[in-house]
């Protein structure tokens, strides 16, 4: 295989954070499969934090690590991404948003602390000081706001989740990269609006993260390339007592058996998987 295999390493789940909140609920499920399959099909994306606590921070895969951690796994394999990674790239999902009216949501909205709610022409930004954080709100009827706050650290975390929990509850929501709310209006009958969030830094949601400041759940993308799928690695040599350097060695004797046995495969291409 000319291509270099993907970084797995066995990690402590311990020291693995989050950098979105999470639902315990979507976990459960996800408990019980593990349970009756006995592997770890897919291993989770993590990136070590830069304050020397030799944490780490989830990129994808929060259900697969708090499973694990509800479970009381000593470790997990994952997929570890430096931070410089050249073929990392986030993005930032958008919010399409029906069932709801229009005018209950902009209530919500305007009931969130330290919010500024404007009316704006559809995609302009620039009258915004530099330090804002706005989301364009673009509704079913046709108006566009901008919502916006300069505050910092908790204080912005706390602006995002009254944005998203004006409503994540209260309506139909789904992720989507659709930057027009046009798009949805064949799909949708009681389209209600579109959020569009703004784009964060890798450091900024590490340095957010390692401070215990979360995102609201389904902002954040993040893609890589190489990735690890199908792994399916026995969850016995995960629970195991034995110390992490050995599970590491073994991880890395499995790794190449598998390579051996050509059983690993590389897609150079972009694929659609129909088997998951």
């Amino acid at each position: 295989m000319s291509v270099a295999l993907p970084d797995l390493q066995i990690v402590p789940v311990s020291r693995i954070i989050l950098h979105e909140d999470h639902d315990l609920q979507r976990t459960l499920p996800l408990i019980d499969k593990l349970r009756a399959q006995g592997i770890l099909r897919n291993p989770p994306l993590v990136m070590p934090l830069e304050d020397s606590t030799e944490r780490y921070m989830v990129l994808d895969g929060a259900n697969r690590v708090t499973a694990l951690q509800e479970m009381e796994f000593p470790h997990i394999v994952a997929q570890v991404i430096a931070p410089d990674n050249p073929k990392m790239h986030l993005d930032t999902w958008r919010h399409v948003v029906w069932g709801i009216d229009s005018e209950d949501l902009l209530k919500n909205i305007r009931e969130v602390g330290g919010l500024k709610l404007a009316d704006a022409p559809k995609g302009k930004k620039k009258y915004l000081k530099p330090d804002y954080l706005p989301v364009e709100i673009q509704l079913a009827d046709g108006r566009n706001f901008l919502a916006c706050s300069a505050g910092k650290g908790l204080e912005l975390m706390a602006y995002l989740h009254g944005i998203v929990n004006s409503y994540k509850d209260k309506s139909y929501l789904d992720r989507t990269s659709q930057t027009d709310i046009e798009f949805f209006r064949s799909v949708h009958k009681n389209l209600t609006a579109l959020f569009i969030y703004p784009n964060f830094s890798i450091r900024d949601l590490l340095q957010q993260a390692s401070e215990g400041n979360l995102l609201p759940s389904g902002l954040t993308r993040f893609t890589v390339s190489p990735r690890a799928l199908h792994l399916n690695y026995p969850l016995h040599e995960l629970s195991s007592a034995k110390p992490i350097e050995y599970k590491n060695k073994y991880l890395k004797r499995w790794i190449q058996e598998c390579v051996q046995k050509k059983c690993v495969r590389y897609y150079a291409e972009e694929t659609f998987l129909f088997d998951d």
